[in-house]
């Protein structure tokens, strides 16, 4: 069964919900399905795609945002977005220390502070790499739930970090991308010597 889920998976360049689902229906533990996702690492297109809106709210999308949550925590992560698992759509999960999951889905950001602060940022999608980023201290967002029910938050220290960082994922934008030219192809040669070892 393992072989199998992980040779589907790497023969789907951008999977659906729809696909994910099948597999879903076909194993006994769920837990176990949830660790088979595969993080899309630079390099791969869709990184750098807009994402869609999500119209459909149902369990085949609740299912999946939850198997986004498991690949997440087992990756050492604190913030995953649809693109990083091949899908083309508006939402991410996170998690911060001490703090329950959230989901967001189709989120805006509809206000931030004046005041903006460095802070290191790295990826699942560019492991291993790590670079301060500049962003607003704090965040306003609205967004919707598993259910289709909007809700508005806002945030600041670690989780404001995050929402930034996964909400630029969904326009296909990169930490990386917040650094100056030389310094950011600085940290793409050392990443991909980091491949070849």
């Amino acid at each position: 069964m393992r072989e199998h889920l992980k040779l589907f998976l790497c023969s789907t360049s951008a999977p659906d919900i729809t696909c994910y689902k099948v597999l879903i229906d076909h194993l006994y533990h769920f837990e176990y399905y949830y660790a088979m996702l595969e993080i899309v690492t630079l390099g791969n297109d869709i990184l750098r795609k807009k994402c869609a809106t999500v119209a459909v709210f149902d369990d085949k999308l609740n299912d999946f945002l939850q198997a986004m949550i498991v690949t997440m925590r087992e990756g050492n992560g604190i913030g995953l977005a649809g693109p990083q698992v091949g899908v083309e759509k508006r939402f991410f999960v996170c998690q911060v220390p001490d703090q329950e999951p959230f989901i967001f889905i189709n989120p805006e950001l509809i206000g931030t502070s004046e005041e903006v602060i460095p802070y290191e940022e790295g990826c699942l999608s560019i492991p291993g790499i790590y670079s301060d980023v500049v962003r607003p201290a704090w965040v306003k967002v609205q967004a919707w739930n598993v259910k289709g029910r909007p809700f508005t938050i806002e945030a600041d220290g670690i989780l404001a970090r995050v929402i930034q960082h996964e909400m630029d994922h969904l326009k296909g934008v990169l930490f990386i991308d917040h650094v100056g030219e030389k310094k950011r192809t600085r940290l793409i040669r050392t990443y991909e010597k980091r491949l070849k070892k």
